[in-house]
Parts: structure tokens; sequence; C-alpha cells
């Protein structure tokens, strides 16, 4: 059990684009309210169908956001990073959960209720603003993201998607090994691809010096020829 004092310290330090719109009261409401979670590599955090209860936000880790498609082959919506919100869109909304979020590894989450979230929109516009801007944003990239996946041909969507990874999660010290090991499935899903068809593009980039693979352990090389084969894919 983590003392009130740490609470704060974590809220204010990991949280701080909410924080600081909040009044004294409003903090004090959040840190009465604020449930750490921890999960497993692969753990569901929630699942479609769900009801959704938490305003989520990942302080360390990383968080995938998929959907069963067709033959229940998941498919990779979002990628969600250290400090990043999520969950609350269903709550707004009305509906149940149309997606499920799990931990790509171990990861820490801290958790609001949302009923807290809606009490306080209430009373304080400028936090209204914040998730009308959060949500316009992750709409924006929606749009983005389903013109590529339905557009670009293989290598266009591989290349976004090693580019995402490289984006959100940065490289190891080498300055070119990406911070994140995914299975060639995960990397197939988060590309809208067939596993094989994931293995033979990466084997194929590889040959062209765009990238080294060792493993799940991916080295992009020539990160220019990436961004270019991604955006004219």
């Amino acid at each position: 059990m983590l003392s009130k004092s740490t609470f704060e310290r974590i809220i204010s330090e990991d949280m701080a684009a909410i924080w600081s719109i909040l009044s004294m009261d409003e903090k004090h409401q959040i840190t009465d309210n604020f449930v750490i979670h921890t999960f497993k590599k692969n753990q569901l955090i929630y699942a479609e169908k769900d009801q959704p209860q938490w305003l989520w936000t990942l302080l360390k880790g990383k968080v995938k956001l998929f959907k069963d498609g067709m033959g229940g082959r998941p498919q990779i919506l979002r990628l969600y990073r250290p400090i990043q919100y999520f969950g609350y869109r269903a709550y707004f909304a009305g509906e149940p959960y149309v997606s499920s979020a799990a931990a790509f590894e171990p990861s820490t989450l801290g958790a609001i209720p949302l009923d807290l979230v809606r009490r306080l929109i209430d009373k304080n516009h400028q936090l209204a603003w914040f998730f009308i801007t959060e949500l316009s944003k992750n709409l924006g990239g929606s749009d983005s993201r389903l013109v590529s996946l339905t557009q670009k041909h293989i290598r266009g969507r591989l290349a976004e998607s090693l580019i995402a990874l490289r984006d959100n999660y940065g490289f190891e010290e080498d300055g070119e090994t990406l911070k994140i090991y995914l299975a060639r499935e995960d990397l197939a899903n988060l590309s809208n691809m067939t596993t094989s068809n994931a293995i033979r593009t990466l084997s194929a980039f590889a040959q062209e010096r765009i990238i080294t693979v060792d493993g799940r352990r991916i080295k992009i090389v020539d990160e220019q020829q990436l961004r270019n084969i991604s955006k004219f894919g």
C-alpha cells in the first residue's frame, strides 16, 4: 500500500498535463481516489464489451489497444507510452468498450474512477477542453492510420509500423535499436498483414540494408529510407 505522499509525487510528476489545471480541492479528490495497478506481459487491462469504469494512465511500460478481426486475428489499433491517458472514450459515449487493452510488457498503470472524472469536468471547463483535445488528436491519428492500412502496400505498412515504434518508444543507447521487442505476430497485427508477410518484408528490408534483425531486436540502419517507404508505400 503506497502512502498518500507517494501517491501525490507520482500524480504530480506523471500526470502533470492534468494536474496543472486542477484546483487544490480537485487534486485532493484525485489523490484520495487514485489507484495503482500492475500488469504482467500480455495481461488484459480491459476487454471488448466491458463497461468502462476507470480513466487509465500508463506510468511505466507499454500498452496496446487492439480489436479481434476476421478469423479472430487481432488488429493493433494504437500503442500507448508513458504518460498517456486511455479507456475513457467509451464512457463519454455511454457504451461498452469496442476494443481491448493489454500490456505489451510488465507495466504500471494509475486509475481514477470515471464517475469522479465526470464530476470534475462538470465544474472545470479546462479539464473538459483537455479531453476534447486528446480525443480530437486521437481521431485525427485514427483517420490517418485508416488510410494507411487500407491504401498502402505491404512494404509501406510495415515501414510505417517501424517508424511508429521508433517515434513512440525511441532507441536503445546505441541510437539505432528499437526500444521495444515485438514478436513477428505482434508486428504483423500492427501492420495489418499476415505473420508470413511481415517476416518476408522484414527480410527484404534487411537485405536492402535498411534494418538489421536479431531475434526480436530490430535496428534501424537507414531511417530516412524507411520513412520514404512509409510515406510513399
